[in-house]
């Protein structure tokens, strides 16, 4: 049966996040592998970096070691922590060998913390204990001027080993995935090649990201990071403009299968894009530049009007994207924007998804969780707030780190974006394929 440890998914996510985003992997639990400071030794000797979690009635708390036990008498350095309601409690103390403060021999060598696992306590400074703000019960002699080591009882014991979540391993595997999915792309053709590109129109609250995720994809696939299309952060947004923007691929600059559709922010009320724009966007009779009217609709004789559309001026694929720290809190108005949007969308029968930018500012989220991003909790909770609220199915939410402030690309970054890029794609080729024959110029076979 396999060794489980006492902490929940959430305060195992918080200890890995403090520490600079490591993956834990449980080497030693006391009440499996007796308690015993010798057994501890034997089972995390040579291991790496560890963390050893103390469970004493309410309080939880323990210690980081930065490196790995090796001989008896070389030093190493130690951190306390303690879990606190909504964060974790550090106090730094000396480096002391793994025979000092496991209490392997002389428990008088250390008295900022010593672990004596047969004896099922914990002797720490009283000041630790305070800078901790542990709860558990210590001596009488607590508020005496002079004071001494303090002992406090436990109840359990766990030791984990900790690694790097990005590691040359991962980091392998990450490049191949990089290279499969840049290669998947680049090679896609749209369904029965009923058009050359798909286009995807990006909607959405002005400063969610909607610009951003067009320079990143562009970054992704030329290479570096670019800013072709302006971003604000003000309430305002800067894109007050339609534009359509095809990318080309770095190697040998062919215009890559796909067009991203950038548009006005959405506002409340009066604010954003007029509703029979984007109905007209949506059937292709808007080109690219058009300069968006709040109080009045684009009409047939404007310059940028199309009159007769064909498929490669529609939208195959449309797309809400949202920033995931702000998601939840979109006003009553938006609401019912979006909602009626939808409705349209689906009276031309266009896939809809939704993509949530920002998710590396979530807490507890490193970059090291990009690898599997959607298992993570407190990304699933969004997940599962924007289905409640939103109506969207959560196969249809994607996620992704905009390239904002960046000099440099990052592998992980780019497959979240790239992957999102993909379901997107296939959401595009789920449209034409359900399209009637005579909407699209070929008989079915």
């Amino acid at each position: 049966m396999a060794v489980t440890t006492c902490l929940t998914e959430m305060q195992e996510k918080k200890l890995q996040s403090c520490f600079g985003g490591k993956r834990f992997t449980l080497l030693y639990k006391a009440s499996v592998h007796d308690f015993s400071g010798h057994n501890v030794y034997k089972r995390c000797n040579n291991q790496g970096p560890t963390v050893m979690v103390i469970y004493s009635g309410h309080d939880i708390f323990g210690a980081y070691i930065k490196d790995s036990y090796q001989e008896y008498g070389e030093k190493i350095p130690i951190v306390l922590f303690a879990f606190q309601k909504n964060e974790i409690s550090e106090c730094k103390i000396g480096a002391y060998s793994p025979s000092t403060f496991l209490c392997l021999y002389n428990e008088d060598n250390c008295s900022e913390f010593l672990l004596n696992l047969d004896g099922k306590k914990v002797t720490m400074k009283l000041d630790a204990i305070e800078k901790l703000q542990l709860k558990g019960q210590v001596s009488n002699e607590r508020h005496q001027k002079h004071q001494k080591d303090q002992i406090i009882s436990i109840k359990e014991c766990e030791v984990f080993r900790c690694e790097d979540l990005l590691d040359k391993r991962n980091m392998e595997e990450i490049t191949q995935l990089h290279k499969s999915l840049l290669f998947d792309i680049k090679s896609y053709r749209p369904y029965r090649d009923l058009v050359r590109q798909i286009r995807i129109l990006l909607l959405g609250p002005t400063g969610a990201g909607k610009s951003s995720f067009f320079n990143s994809v562009k970054s992704v696939f030329r290479g570096h990071v670019t800013h072709q299309a302006l971003v604000g952060s003000d309430a305002a947004g800067v894109s007050d403009k339609y534009r359509v923007y095809s990318i080309k691929d770095a190697g040998h600059y062919n215009s890559l299968p796909f067009i991203l559709c950038d548009s006005m922010g959405l506002g409340e009320e009066d604010k954003g894009p007029c509703m029979d724009d984007i109905v007209y966007i949506l059937k292709g009779h808007i080109s690219d530049r058009y300069q968006f009217n709040p109080m009045k609709p684009i009409t047939p004789g404007h310059s940028n009007y199309i009159e007769n559309p064909l498929l490669k001026d529609r939208i195959h694929c449309a797309v809400f994207v949202f920033n995931i720290n702000s998601v939840e809190h979109l006003s009553y108005e938006m609401m019912a924007k979006i909602k009626k949007i939808r409705r349209e969308l689906i009276k031309c029968g266009i896939i809809h998804v939704v993509l949530l930018t920002h998710v590396d500012s979530l807490d507890l989220i490193t970059k090291g969780d990009f690898i599997d991003i959607y298992r993570c909790t407190p990304v699933k909770c969004k997940l599962q707030m924007v289905h409640k609220e939103l109506g969207f199915a959560l196969s249809d939410i994607l996620v992704v780190s905009n390239y904002t402030s960046e000099w440099e690309l990052e592998p992980v970054k780019d497959l979240l974006i790239l992957s999102a890029l993909r379901q997107m794609l296939w959401a595009a080729d789920d449209f034409l394929e359900d399209l009637p024959p005579e909407k699209t110029g070929k008989k079915k076979k």
